[in-house]
């Protein structure tokens, strides 16, 4: 069972990308991690073996095209489910028919492209009929399904992950689509110089990108004598803009922000500045980014150079007030200075250890010499006695202890001899000699 198409779908000329897509394995470009002689997908799909699982990776690598060499070759009923246009109800009527043919002996493969679209009502809607074998799933996904997908229906699922296609296989791809008779066949196209190479360049990957863009290369190619020739100025006119493969609430939103912070962290300003500039031209907030530095001043430099916070935060107030594109050069001032601060986690590290025995210990009641006795009865049962102002100290220092008896001794930050946080560790030192000189017996 396939998705019918209408009379009009029919007439219209189909793009390159459709008129290319195998019908084999043999004919798939790409993924021999998994297709190759021997590799278990292909031995699964060529016994007709298929179970529930899970396609992920980018756009235009063979998700969609799996699932049609899968629809050729299984003796299964095969459905096309979108996960824009199907709602509940039409889930389940699929499925109670798939539960309905299983009794005769008959197998369903449901495939859903862009399963992460679907909300968790709609993908617990097949939960079931995984659960009790009445249909087999095959998800195609761009985000990692460790997010996105129904924890009980990925527990039953296996998850392939497929590879954005090399360079050289774009490049095949491409020559296919000039010389097949499904292509560019019957057509005289001559393409210039190192035209198919700029082309595979710009895909990034993407197969569909790079067919696609070719196609319309040739569309707008300089006809001569029945001869179309692809120059690389008519490429270059479309491919005007590359278009990045982000998505502000998917997983390529973290892995960036991730570059851009460990950049910054191993002191690689130019790696950083690069990060930074891929997600603000794919049109990253940049006051997202602008907190997420000065996150990184405090945590990764922190005290080794205390003027770290005041730049993030000058960067992050001149975002707010100027927006795009004039900021981007605010930040590149702040990332790039955080690059080459001195480093030190002293203060993540105060916390994050402080955090555990506070979470262990939320019970422990502060010593009663550091609370605040403001009404009578407070002073009574002894708030506040024995405190002591360290003002009225000629050392500013007082040997007064403010941790609870449970966790005294216990030391949180602990400084580097990094930049300007040496200073800072030499007076801790200080202070903790003197201290333990006028501790009392």
């Amino acid at each position: 069972m396939n998705n019918q198409t209408s009379l009009w779908d029919q007439s219209l000329p189909q793009p390159l990308a459709a008129r290319l897509r195998p019908q084999t394995i043999d004919e798939i470009v790409g993924q021999k991690h998994l297709l190759g002689q021997g590799k278990i997908l292909r031995r699964i799909i060529e016994q007709d073996a298929v179970s529930s699982m899970i396609f992920w990776g980018p756009p235009g690598v063979g998700k969609t095209t799996l699932a049609t060499v899968i629809a050729h070759q299984t003796k299964a009923n095969f459905i096309d489910f979108s996960a824009v246009t199907s709602g509940i109800k039409e889930i389940r009527t699929v499925m109670q028919e798939a539960d309905h043919n299983r009794a005769f002996g008959e197998k369903t493969i449901v495939f859903v492209d862009e399963i992460h679209r679907f909300n968790k009502a709609q993908q617990d809607a097949f939960l079931p009929f995984v659960e009790k074998g009445s249909i087999i799933l095959i998800g195609a996904t761009t985000e990692n399904p460790s997010f996105e997908v129904n924890g009980a229906l990925l527990s039953r699922c296996k998850v392939f992950v497929l590879k954005a296609l090399t360079e050289e296989e774009i490049l095949s791809l491409l020559h296919r689509a000039l010389t097949s008779s499904q292509g560019f066949g019957s057509q005289k196209i001559i393409v210039e110089g190192d035209v198919l190479r700029l082309i595979a360049v710009f895909a990034n990957g993407d197969a569909r990108t790079a067919l696609s863009t070719l196609e319309m290369a040739v569309l707008n190619g300089q006809m001569e004598q029945g001869t179309i020739h692809v120059t690389q100025e008519i490429v270059e006119q479309c491919t005007s803009r590359k278009s990045l493969l982000y998505d502000k609430n998917g997983e390529e939103h973290y892995n960036l922000i991730s570059a851009l912070h460990k950049s910054m962290r191993n002191s690689d300003p130019d790696a950083a500045v690069y990060w930074l500039a891929r997600m603000l031209e794919a049109g990253e907030d940049p006051l997202y980014v602008a907190r997420r530095v000065a996150r990184f001043a405090s945590e990764d430099v922190g005290l080794a150079d205390p003027r770290a916070l005041e730049i993030a935060m000058a960067a992050h107030q001149a975002c707010h007030a100027m927006g795009m594109p004039e900021c981007t050069v605010h930040l590149t001032q702040a990332v790039v200075y955080l690059s080459l601060a001195p480093k030190s986690n002293a203060l993540y590290m105060a916390y994050e250890t402080a955090k555990k025995d506070a979470l262990n210990q939320l019970s422990e009641p502060v010593p009663l010499h550091i609370r605040n006795g403001v009404t009578s009865l407070m002073r009574q049962i002894g708030y506040g006695e024995g405190y002591q102002y360290a003002h009225d100290a000629h050392e500013k220092l007082t040997d007064m202890r403010c941790l609870p008896d449970s966790l005294l001794g216990k030391e949180y930050y602990l400084p580097t001899d990094q930049g300007v946080e040496s200073r800072f560790r030499e007076r801790l030192e200080q202070i903790k000699q003197w201290k333990k000189e006028h501790e009392k017996a």
